[in-house]
């Protein structure tokens, strides 16, 4: 069995209509409970929640401080490449976007790197389009090996692979794999996703699977909030974590909250998400799963991150560049999108701290034989 055997038994309307429908009854409940559901997540999430997220950031502050203590992970994206061969209505590097093209070379990663360690970071997440030919798994197998050394940890987000291409990454040094669905709303992902490889829901939804299957070490979900329903798509996401950490129970877990943002294409979002919208999503996640890593990136303005270091999130990116090269090597190249959080990785850490917090570069040593 995999998630779309468990995905293909429930109705997208039926699941809307179900959350729509929550009352203060139900939400009152659900934040009563030692343990919650995926029915007491949903009252969460419902427009009858809005009035208790006092409580709910509460209780979300407390579990989180009680799970990770007071510290905030700190991560930096590094874009390896912005060729796509997939049209995406809502992305900066879809395939019929006219911009230049590049793919860093090893020379010009190496200039990233040390752009990215100077500031302190050994995190790093790697993001390229989905270009199979020019940034498939030959490509990382050939540059991951110059990446790793530096960082105690390296994530990717890039185009899904088989498991027996992930299982081939492992040993290489990769530790981490995200891979959004985008949206679970299988008639508006088709429409946002014509042409390419990503064009195959089923093959997108089936990549946790092969990821799980593969042993990675953590796995990250998440869907771009803007494209449908934002409460159902959760609910979705929800229900794929559910599957996921009961299949592979050794695997650990994130979820990210992307909203979306503009490109130089321009899509403006169907369903608009409010801040304190998202700080309830943020906190219906935390009361659900206490142990869940939950990730917020450049992508929103800083006052607003600034509040959201004592309520839930336990990772945040800092001093981002969306475009290949933007560290050293190709400042101007296009970006995937814009981000809104601008401060360097200093301020962002002096930020956490004047907080209480403690800004977390890395979770072990390196063991360097």
């Amino acid at each position: 069995m995999t998630f779309e055997t468990i995905f293909r038994q429930y109705n997208w309307d039926e699941i809307k209509t179900g959350i729509y429908s929550k009352t203060a009854a139900d939400v009152e409940r659900a934040l009563a409970r030692p343990h919650r559901n995926l029915n007491d997540f949903m009252a969460l999430l419902s427009p009858a929640a809005a009035p208790y997220l006092e409580q709910m950031a509460a209780l979300s502050r407390q579990i989180t401080q009680q799970r990770f203590g007071k510290t905030m992970q700190l991560y930096v994206p590094l874009y390896l490449s912005n060729e796509c061969q997939n049209i995406c209505t809502y992305c900066g590097f879809s395939y019929n976007n006219p911009i230049r093209r590049k793919t860093l070379t090893g020379m010009e990663i190496m200039q990233e790197v040390e752009a990215i360690c100077a500031a302190g970071f050994e995190h790093v997440l790697l993001v390229t389009g989905e270009a199979a030919q020019t940034v498939g798994p030959d490509y990382f197998k050939k540059v991951l090996p110059l990446i790793t050394p530096h960082f105690a940890q390296v994530s990717m987000e890039v185009q899904p692979m088989s498991e027996a291409e992930y299982a081939a990454l492992i040993p290489l040094g990769l530790h981490s794999v995200l891979v959004y669905q985008e949206t679970y709303h299988e008639a508006d992902y088709r429409k946002h996703h014509p042409k390419g490889k990503k064009s195959n829901f089923s093959y997108r939804l089936a990549t946790p699977d092969r990821l799980g299957a593969a042993s990675i070490h953590k796995i990250g979900l998440g869907v771009l909030i803007g494209l449908e329903d934002w409460r159902t798509d959760s609910f979705f996401t929800a229900l794929h974590l559910q599957y996921l950490q009961r299949t592979y129970w050794q695997t650990r877990y994130s979820i990210s909250f992307p909203r979306l943002r503009p490109f130089s294409g321009g899509l403006a979002p169907k369903v608009e998400m409010r801040d304190r919208e998202l700080v309830q999503l943020i906190c219906a996640y935390r009361l659900l799963h206490e142990d869940l890593e939950l990730s917020l990136s450049t992508r929103e303005p800083e006052t607003f991150r600034n509040h959201l270091v004592q309520l839930g999130v336990t990772a945040m990116s800092a001093g981002s560049k969306t475009n290949p090269g933007g560290y050293a090597a190709d400042p101007q190249s296009l970006e995937q999108f814009e981000i809104s959080d601008e401060r360097s990785a200093a301020a962002v850490a002096a930020m956490i701290r004047e907080q209480g917090y403690e800004p977390v570069w890395k979770d072990w040593e390196l063991f360097r034989p």
